[in-house]
């Protein structure tokens, strides 16, 4: 591997440092919307449906979705830096949509820009650590980054609830997002570095290691990647559906845990801690995501998928303020135990040179689970009751960790026994017979 490009979060601390100031903002700037945004459509704009409420986070699941898979293969075309800086300006008109809005319509169409932001932003963040790191630190990284990230979502989240307590639902809070956008955007502009050429150095390094200099993996075409992604290897089908229903607990901690618990007397200020806490636990990825580096990927995912369903059932079980507490945090330790594990899972899975497009196929079913997920809610809610979007995000979560058992083999480099489906790429090349 070059000596210019050799990998390691220590010897490459100073981007790595800056990567995890650019996905701290990418969290704030998701975050500035957990708390206001869903008590806004209750009380500003008077929309008493949730499944209404949520199409803002239908439209954002949709857009983040595919934006994570076309940046990742644009990112493997162009670079990661340009890419990121795309997705920051995108985000610039998201303040001045929430504070201007005159209908809840346009909120929902607004989230469409916080969809690419997030789809856009993070996926570069993401893979620029990942190269960064290199293959030894990759749960590390990925734990690094989905720590700092909803670390970000966590204090957004507080800081939007605080500011809207001590002043109203709009503008003030968004004045606080407007500065986030324009400080990521100045540091992406000047100080962030392209990461490709460590990719490019990993890939030559581990084409020199095999007989067939790797060019089997290599030269996958995208329609390929996503097949094999999507559901030629089983293994990578059950973390995509893993990554699809996690999601579901993220959007009921969005748009059903601020309503949830202002129906039960908590005002916006105590709200804004139970699900700050939620996303606070998340910084415990640092350590999981390094968990999954040296026991393997697979426990701390099972784990994570029963204890986070634990969680959610938890909070329709028990009444007060303290006890939500403890079970939006003890859904939040669950959530930070398999989200960077299903990560690394995609990253080990994938050859350096189409790594960035690999993660945007799981990113990209992961991710429509907040559209399915709020669609599943709002029904819930509206045709039965609150507490049934609780019961049936739990039970989603259950059999979704079930199938993580029954059908995930272990993909870490040194520990694991998953071994990628053979390709024929020359019968992938040739055109087809009409």
């Amino acid at each position: 591997m070059s000596g210019e490009f050799t990998q390691g979060i220590k010897r490459n601390w100073r981007q790595f440092t800056l990567q995890v100031l650019t996905v701290f903002a990418v969290g704030l700037t998701m975050g500035s919307q957990r708390n206001v945004v869903p008590i806004m459509g209750e009380e500003t704009f008077g929309v008493e449906s949730l499944l209404v409420i949520g199409s803002f986070v239908v439209s954002f699941g949709i857009v983040k979705a595919v934006l994570n898979l076309y940046s990742g293969k644009w990112a493997d075309t162009y670079g990661r830096k340009p890419i990121l800086i795309a997705g920051w300006v995108a985000a610039i008109p998201i303040p001045f949509i929430l504070i201007y809005a005159p209908s809840w319509s346009w909120i929902a169409v607004g989230n469409v820009l916080l969809g690419v932001n997030q789809g856009v932003a993070w996926s570069m963040s993401m893979i620029s650590k990942i190269e960064l790191a290199g293959p030894g630190e990759r749960g590390l990284a990925a734990g690094i980054d989905e720590a700092f990230g909803y670390t970000g979502v966590a204090a957004g989240a507080w800081l939007t609830g605080v500011i809207a307590a001590q002043y109203s639902l709009r503008p003030e809070p968004f004045y606080f997002l407007a500065a986030v956008i324009i400080v990521a955007i100045l540091i992406a502009v000047v100080l962030i570095e392209e990461t490709l050429p460590y990719a490019e150095a990993e890939a030559k390094a581990a084409a020199d290691a095999e007989p067939d200099g790797g060019t089997r993996e290599a030269e996958l075409s995208f329609t390929e990647i996503v097949k094999r992604a999507t559901y030629k290897d089983r293994t990578l089908f059950t973390a995509a559906q893993a990554g699809h229903v996690e999601n579901f607990v993220d959007t009921l901690v969005w748009i059903a845990f601020p309503i949830f618990l202002v129906s039960q007397g908590l005002n916006v200020a105590q709200v804004g801690v139970v699900v700050g806490v939620h996303s606070a636990a998340y910084f415990l990825q640092v350590y999981t995501g390094r968990l999954g580096d040296r026991v393997g990927r697979k426990p701390p995912i099972v784990a994570g998928f029963f204890l986070a369903g634990a969680g959610v059932l938890g909070m329709v079980l028990v009444e007060g303020y303290a006890l939500w507490i403890l079970f939006s945090a003890l859904s939040g330790v669950g959530m930070a135990l398999h989200y960077p594990n299903l990560i690394a899972v995609a990253s080990d899975a994938a050859h350096p040179l189409w790594r960035s497009t690999g993660l945007g196929v799981y990113r990209l079913w992961r991710d429509l689970g907040y559209a399915v997920g709020a669609v599943l809610i709002g029904l819930s809610v509206d045709l039965i009751s609150i507490d049934a979007a609780f019961y049936a995000t739990a039970i989603a979560m259950f059999l979704s960790g079930g199938l993580v058992v029954v059908w995930m083999e272990e993909t870490h480099p040194e520990l694991g026994t998953h071994e990628p489906p053979s390709v024929d790429l020359e019968a992938e090349n040739t055109p087809t017979e009409n």
